[in-house]
């Protein structure tokens, strides 16, 4: 829904409590629910404390804030660390009968995660270096609202980053393991989506209806892979995103083109799953006149599209010094292995696998 969805929302609310981030709050971007809030007289507690890769210490902060207030409504507001952020404290408060479900409303400020329908919360644990994924139907928010102009001022490295996440979350719900033809819509139709928007909102910033278009491809891929599942890029993604602060989205399109070829069985022999990219270059108009060559295809055309986008087409070219990357390859392995998003990849995949598509991204050979 738009933002006149908060009518009916706001409907007998009294109290109401927004998570989102400091910049939301500090730049006044947060008027874009204060301001109807105290048009209503609905008093309201706004929590900024949330910084990208929210940990557990905030998520625990965040729930002893909300239960101290009592509001009827949650609001989420910001990109995936917030909403993140809020599907996790809103699940736990009331999985662990310290409070009632109340009605809990994403509304997301960049085109990415899709977190504002998804199953998923990731939450960090810096003393370990470790994400964590939770996965419930209970973490999906009851509402969105979908609103462009909340992403017209995300800039380009930005818009890149959470664009790429998009493209991934879509790829990866397509040849999960449990894939079917109502995911297969939604991912499909997420990435003629990007295919068609993402590189006019790199150029051109101000492109309203490309940005709204992401917001959908955003969604409908969110969509998509709560229900599908995942697979090793994001297993990767979250482990090596965590061990050198790399954010989510670039992270998953450095690693994006390795994982596909893995998959594919580009460096031996083909496997099944390569009939599935060979589809996605028929979506995405790369296909070629053998399944062998519409895979390859689309595996080398998404390393160039990350060129395009200046996102690093190696772990090295993300500024990983091969001292640091070898110090904690084995805690990656070990972490990407074990990882649930890992459980629903297309093919069987050992920590000696793993251990190659590190190494292969590390260095940027792809094939």
């Amino acid at each position: 829904m738009g933002k006149d969805g908060l009518d009916e929302i706001l409907q007998g609310v009294s109290r109401a409590f927004i998570v989102t981030d400091r910049f939301m709050h500090e730049s006044g971007k947060v008027s874009y629910l204060t301001e109807p809030l105290e048009a209503r007289k609905i008093a309201y507690q706004i929590f900024s404390e949330v910084k990208p890769d929210p940990d557990i210490a905030t998520v625990t902060k965040g729930i002893g804030k909300m239960l101290e207030f009592q509001p009827q409504v949650l609001f989420a507001l910001g990109g995936g660390s917030p909403i993140d952020a809020a599907k996790a404290m809103n699940w736990l408060s009331v999985q662990g009968g310290l409070d009632k479900k109340r009605i809990f409303v994403a509304i997301p400020t960049t085109s990415g995660t899709g977190s504002e329908v998804s199953r998923f919360s990731v939450i960090s644990d810096p003393e370990q270096s470790a994400k964590y994924p939770l996965v419930s139907d209970e973490l999906l928010p009851d509402a969105a609202i979908l609103d462009a102009e909340l992403v017209r001022s995300v800039p380009p490295a930005v818009t890149a980053d959470t664009g790429i996440d998009v493209l991934t979350h879509a790829v990866e719900a397509f040849v999960s393991t449990g894939a079917n033809d109502f995911t297969d819509a939604a991912a499909e139709k997420a990435m003629k989506l990007v295919r068609s928007n993402l590189m006019k909102v790199y150029k051109n910033p101000d492109d309203l209806q490309a940005r709204q278009e992401m917001h959908h491809a955003s969604c409908l891929a969110g969509l998509a892979f709560s229900n599908a599942g995942l697979g090793l890029n994001h297993g990767m993604a979250h482990t090596l995103g965590a061990h050198f602060h790399i954010p989510h989205g670039r992270a998953n399109g450095i690693l994006l083109p390795y994982v596909m070829a893995f998959n594919a069985g580009c460096h031996e022999q083909l496997t099944p799953v390569a009939a599935r990219y060979a589809r996605i270059a028929r979506v995405l108009r790369l296909d070629g006149p053998s399944i062998r060559q519409s895979a390859f295809s689309v595996v080398r055309t998404t390393k160039q599209y990350m060129k395009q986008l200046h996102i690093p087409d190696s772990i090295e070219a993300a500024g990983v010094s091969r001292e640091d990357f070898d110090a904690v390859l084995d805690e990656m392995v070990e972490a990407a292995y074990q990882d649930a998003c890992t459980k629903t990849n297309p093919r069987a995949c050992s920590k000696e696998d793993i251990r190659g598509v590190f190494l292969r991204a590390y260095t940027g050979r792809l094939i």
